[in-house]
C-alpha cells in the first residue's frame, strides 16, 4: 500500500479538491462518465481506465460518487481495496446506508470510513468542514489532513454517527431554502416582496442555536394549537396566490403534534352504489 489517493467519482468535489491540493500525479481517478476524463486530466491527476486501476495500492481512498450511486460504488470497490486501506465514504446518505457500505467494505481487505461535508466544496475549497466517524476514524482524520484538508473533526467511532449529524442538519438548511422559496413565491404574486423582506429583517435578532432550539420548541408546546390555526390561514393564502403550500401544511402538521393535538386526516369519500359512474 503506497500513499497514493484514490478518487471513486470526479465530479465538482473530486475535482475541487484534486486541484486545489495540487495532489496531480498523486491522485488516480475513475468515473463512470468518460466525459469526466477532460476535468482529471486538468487536475493532474492519473486518469484510471477502471475502478481496480484507481485502487490498485492505493491507502486513501475517497469515495465521492452521487448519493443514490454510494453503496453500489462501496461494492464495486470493496473487493479491490489494498489491505488496510481507508475507504472514505464522502457521500451524503443517510446513517443507514452508510453502516451498510461499512459491512460490505468490512468483508474485504480495506477499513471504512465514514466522512460528511459539511459544506459546498466551492468556495470552501479544502477548508470545508468534515466530520470523521469509524473505529479508524483519527487514522483517516491524520491523513485527510496531510492530504490538505484542513478542517477535519473526528465525532466517535459509531459509523452513521458523521452522516447523522449532517443529515439531521440538513432538515434546517435545506428545510430553510425551500421555505425561502415558498414565501417568496407568495410574496411576488402578491406584490408585498420588499414589505415582507423589511418586516423579517426588523424582527431578526442574532441568537445562539442551543437558545433558539429551546425557544422554538417551548412555543411549540405551549402555543402549537393556535400556530397551527394560524398556519392553516397562511396555507389557504398561498393556495390563493397559486402557490401549492408544501412546506407550510407541514407547519401546521408539525405544530399541532408538538402541541400533543390530534392530526385531523381528511376523511374517506362515501363509497358510490355498485354500478354508479363518478
Amino acid at each position: 500500500m503506497d500513499s497514493t489517493i484514490a478518487l471513486i467519482g470526479f465530479g465538482e468535489a473530486g475535482s475541487t479538491f484534486a486541484t486545489a491540493a495540487g495532489w496531480e500525479g498523486a491522485a488516480r481517478a475513475f468515473d463512470v462518465k468518460s466525459e469526466r476524463r477532460a476535468a482529471m486530466i486538468e487536475a493532474g491527476a492519473f486518469v484510471a481506465e477502471s475502478a481496480d486501476d484507481a485502487l490498485a495500492g492505493a491507502g486513501l481512498v475517497l469515495s465521492l460518487v452521487t448519493a443514490d450511486a454510494a453503496l453500489d460504488a462501496a461494492r464495486a470497490c470493496a473487493p479491490q481495496l489494498a489491505q488496510g486501506a481507508l475507504f472514505c465514504d464522502m457521500n451524503s446518505v443517510a446513517p443507514e446506508t452508510k453502516r451498510a457500505a461499512a459491512e460490505v467494505v468490512a468483508r474485504g481487505a480495506g477499513r471504512y470510513v465514514d466522512v460528511a461535508v459539511l459544506a459546498p466544496v466551492n468556495p470552501a475549497r479544502m477548508n470545508v468542514p468534515l466530520l470523521v466517524s469509524g473505529t479508524a476514524a483519527d487514522e483517516a482524520a491524520a491523513l485527510l489532513r496531510q492530504a490538505g484538508f484542513a478542517n477535519v473533526r473526528v465525532v466517535g467511532e459509531e459509523v452513521g454517527r458523521a452522516s447523522a449529524i449532517k443529515m439531521i442538519r440538513s432538515v434546517m438548511v435545506k428545510g430553510i431554502e425551500a421555505l425561502t422559496a415558498e414565501m417568496m413565491l407568495a410574496a411576488n404574486a402578491a406584490g408585498v416582496a420588499e414589505e415582507v423582506l423589511a418586516s423579517l429583517e426588523a424582527s431578526e435578532k442574532p441568537q445562539s442555536w442551543f437558545a433558539r432550539a429551546a425557544y422554538n420548541i417551548e412555543r411549540m408546546v405551549t402555543h402549537g394549537a393556535r400556530r397551527a390555526a394560524e398556519m392553516e390561514e397562511s396555507a389557504k393564502t398561498l393556495s390563493s396566490l397559486g402557490v401549492e403550500p408544501m412546506m407550510t401544511s407541514g407547519t401546521v402538521r408539525r405544530q399541532r403534534v408538538q402541541a400533543g393535538s390530534p392530526i385531523e386526516t381528511p376523511a374517506k369519500p362515501a363509497a358510490k352504489p355498485e354500478g354508479t359512474v363518478a
